[in-house]
């Protein structure tokens, strides 16, 4: 998941959770905790428009399984980039070349927990679940506090593919590096979004299996659709929020561009923001929609024939949930998240490179073939649906 808000505000109340928890699969086993704290350096861990909507949506599903659950916030502050940005280089990191440098750095770090230390402290909590970390390594456990951490990615996986990786100093990245391996050290358990990442950690950083689980994640606010549906009008759909480049919209403009040669009736909408229009060529069967209303945005993923959503680093996508709840298959590069989420090929369309050919021949041979695309999108809507949800997740946070 990248640090990324919904398309507008404008988020229901209510979440898309499947079906309802199995409460009785609770009965009987022992709580975690009663009363958590939930952090987030990205904004207010309740508000929906803070990492996808992540920390609120899961901090509702503890709280409807009876967990007090309270909110923390750090934040560096203008003044506090600064310093840090400046402290950086001095260390020879560079000059940040974003937000995230800055808070992937060991000052940054140390400064963030700190300040979650303090509002634990202030709060009485005893319990922190983190929704990264970036606020981590703990300061606290001396006092008794115990830290968890939900987290879709770590920076080992992240930079093999991190499109500003080349620009890191050295010493930057075994600074990152090294700040990884601290955080995981005083965590009492990992929850993680995919099992590809509970399988690296064990691997990479030599955790037991027994302190890492693999939960998965909801999604928005989108509701499964179940009505009619032309396959075989190829319409294609990208949601790029405000990060089109890092969603692999100009890979995919690229490759649009070449499948359009031999088929024109291919038709292309994108959700973004007013940043998005500069990279948009003038083209007639390209259409930007941008600052949808959520009804409009749940209408778009029930029209489209394909989501097509090249994530360049994205380390999970739920675009690509909601995308089959709607019964639209889906089309990305084979790395992170997305194999495990397309069942590794069977409810939607893997492309080994990032390269505009493939992707525009991996599109062509999407949409060839309506039955297909029918027959992935029902299968991939049920395996959706049963497999993922916050409710669930939350159930194997809560209880041991």
């Amino acid at each position: 998941m990248s640090i990324a808000t919904y398309v507008d505000s404008m988020v229901p109340a209510t979440t898309m959770t499947g079906t309802a928890l199995p409460i009785g699969l609770a009965r009987g086993r022992a709580r975690r905790f009663d009363r958590v704290a939930i952090t987030c350096v990205f904004g207010d861990p309740r508000d929906r428009r803070s990492w996808s909507g992540a920390p609120a949506n899961i901090a509702e599903a503890m709280e409807r399984l009876g967990v007090t659950v309270e909110g923390i916030s750090p934040s560096l502050g203008k003044p506090g980039k600064l310093i840090v940005a400046a402290s950086n280089m001095i260390r020879g990191h560079g000059r940040p070349v974003n937000g995230e440098q800055i808070l992937r750095s060991p000052h940054a770090r140390r400064r963030l927990a700190a300040q979650v230390a303090a509002s634990a402290a202030r709060l009485g909590v005893r319990h922190v679940l983190h929704t990264g970390t970036f606020d981590l390594p703990a300061t606290d456990l001396a006092r008794g506090v115990q830290h968890y951490l939900y987290c879709d990615h770590t920076w080992a996986l992240a930079k093999g593919h991190h499109p500003h990786a080349a620009l890191y100093t050295p010493e930057a990245m075994a600074a990152y590096e090294h700040s990884e391996r601290l955080c995981y050290g005083g965590l009492t358990h990992i929850f993680t979004f995919g099992s590809y990442v509970r399988d690296h950690l064990i691997r990479e950083y030599r955790l037991s299996p027994e302190r890492v689980t693999a939960i998965g994640s909801g999604m928005g606010a989108i509701e499964p659709y179940r009505g009619p549906k032309d396959y075989s009008r190829p319409s294609l759909l990208f949601v790029a929020k405000h990060l089109f480049q890092a969603k692999g919209g100009q890979l995919l403009l690229a490759a649009f561009q070449l499948a359009q040669l031999r088929r024109p009736d291919l038709r292309l909408t994108i959700v973004g923001d007013e940043r998005s229009r500069r990279f948009v060529p003038p083209n007639c069967n390209i259409e930007l929609r941008a600052h949808l209303p959520w009804q409009e945005l749940q209408n778009l993923y029930r029209e489209a024939t394909l989501l097509v959503q090249p994530m360049l680093n994205d380390p999970w996508g739920q675009v690509y949930l909601e995308a089959l709840a709607s019964r639209t298959p889906v089309m990305g590069l084979h790395r992170n998240g997305l194999p495990e989420i397309t069942g590794h090929g069977r409810y939607g369309f893997l492309v080994e490179r990032a390269e505009p050919e493939m992707l525009a021949e991996a599109i062509l041979d999407a949409v060839s073939d309506p039955a297909r695309l029918s027959a992935m999108a029902s299968a991939g809507q049920r395996h959706i649906l049963d497999s993922y949800s916050w409710d669930r997740a939350a159930e194997k946070i809560v209880f041991i």
